[in-house]
C-alpha cells in the first residue's frame, strides 16, 4: 500500500478514513545550503517563492500571519507558529492545512507540523519537506486537506527551485 493511499472504513460504504499519514517530499536544489536556508527562513524571501505576504519575521515560538497571493486563494490568510529553527539544518512551523473556506473558523482544529530538513549533497542542497499530523485533522476534511497539501508541496518545491537556482 502506498503512503498516500486511503483506506475504506467498511467495504461498499462510500466513506473514507485516512490512516495516520504524512507528506514527504525530497528534492536536490542546485544552490548552496546558505542560499536555500535564507529562502526558507527569511520571511520576505519565503513570501516571494511561496506567494504569501507575511507580516513579521520568523522566530521560534512566534506566530506569523500573511495573505496568499496565489490566484484563486487571495482570500486566504495563513497563520504559522514557528516551532524550531536550527540554523541551516532544520526549520519547522505549525499551521492549519488547507484552511481555505472563509466561512469556517479553523482555530479550534489541530494543526499539522511542517518541517524543512537541509543537507549538503553533490551539486547543491538536499531538502526534505515533511508535513505530519493529518491523522488529527477532522475526518470530514482530512482526505481533502491531505490531497491538496500533497499537490501544493509539489508546486511549492518548483517555485522554491526557480527562486534559489
Amino acid at each position: 500500500m502506498s503512503q498516500n493511499e486511503l483506506l475504506p472504513v467498511a467495504e461498499g460504504i462510500n466513506q473514507w478514513q485516512s490512516k495516520p499519514r504524512r507528506i514527504e517530499k525530497r528534492v536536490v536544489l542546485r544552490a548552496p545550503r546558505t542560499r536555500v536556508w535564507h529562502a526558507l527562513t527569511n520571511a520576505e524571501e519565503f513570501g516571494t517563492w511561496f506567494r504569501v505576504k507575511l507580516e513579521g519575521a520568523f522566530a521560534e515560538g512566534r506566530s506569523v500571519r500573511g495573505r496568499l497571493s496565489i490566484p484563486g486563494y487571495e482570500h486566504v490568510t495563513l497563520e504559522m507558529l514557528v516551532e524550531r529553527i536550527d540554523p541551516e539544518r532544520h526549520f519547522s512551523y505549525r499551521w492549519h492545512p488547507y484552511a481555505v473556506d472563509p466561512a469556517v473558523d479553523y482555530s479550534a482544529e489541530p494543526t499539522t507540523l511542517v518541517e524543512f530538513h537541509l543537507e549538503d549533497t553533490d551539486g547543491g542542497t538536499a531538502l526534505t519537506i515533511v508535513e505530519s499530523g493529518f491523522d488529527r485533522i477532522p475526518l470530514a476534511r482530512r482526505a481533502e486537506a491531505f490531497r491538496m497539501n500533497d499537490n501544493g508541496w509539489t508546486g511549492q518545491i518548483k517555485q522554491l527551485a526557480k527562486y534559489v537556482e
